[in-house]
């Protein structure tokens, strides 16, 4: 529903990406503007357009921090202008400090802190 945000999880390879491309897919079809954030940079064109998207009109962000991610998802909704915005994959939302910083650093909890407050600022 438009105004809600729903979270599709799974184990891996279990459909969720292709769930939110027919998705997104059905909403072009009604005039429907989506955007799709690809946390994971592994948006398949081919199989996207396969499933009925409509890349040409497809806003598609592929940014390289968690950080960056939801910025750009809270520029969208708050623009009021998207109907379906699809994030691919809130385990792919990386902490900048944690791509920044080096192999063995400890930051625990930083991408549940990093998605507390995206969440609290998009609801």
């Amino acid at each position: 529903p438009k105004g809600r945000i729903i979270e599709i999880y799974g184990p891996e390879s279990s459909g969720k990406t292709t769930l939110a491309l027919q998705t997104v897919a059905e909403a072009q079809k009604k005039g429907g503007i989506c955007a799709f954030v690809d946390a994971e940079h592994a948006l398949d064109p081919v199989y996207a357009r396969k499933l009925g998207v409509d890349l040409e009109n497809l806003l598609i962000s592929q940014p390289d921090t968690g950080e960056q991610a939801l910025e750009i998802t809270d520029t969208l909704v708050r623009s009021g202008a998207i109907d379906v915005l699809v994030v691919d994959s809130v385990a792919a939302l990386v902490p900048r400090a944690e791509i920044e910083g080096e192999m063995g650093d400890n930051l625990p909890g930083m991408q549940a802190r990093l998605m507390s407050q995206a969440l609290r600022k998009l609801t």
